[in-house]
């Protein structure tokens, strides 16, 4: 069984044991997190919310926060001058522990 969640304005598919790098959420490791399903699917004929499916629910825990590697941001121009910028974002890692239809 899979759902289709949606969390940090992107959306994943998930199924149970999965571990997945989300936008950043408050929690600490060990924490326990639910998500809303938009569809869930895997026994036959998918159901779909409008927008989120009735009942259905996809629990998680955490298993850390961290940050991403770091992007470098490179700008020059003809007349010498230069701009270098970096930006490291940051995440939290679930682990998928259940999928409720």
């Amino acid at each position: 069984m899979y759902a289709v969640i949606r969390t940090g304005g992107k959306q994943y598919r998930v199924a149970k044991g999965d571990r997945i790098k989300i936008e950043k959420l408050v929690g600490e490791v060990g924490g326990k997190l639910s998500f809303d399903v938009l569809l869930v699917g895997g026994e036959g004929e998918p159901r779909l919310g409008t927008p989120i499916v009735g009942g259905a629910a996809v629990e998680a825990e955490i298993v850390g926060q961290a940050k991403h590697k770091k992007v470098i941001h490179f700008r020059k121009k003809k007349e010498g001058w230069t701009k270098k910028r970096g930006h490291r974002q940051p995440f939290t890692e679930v682990v998928i522990t259940e999928v409720r239809a």
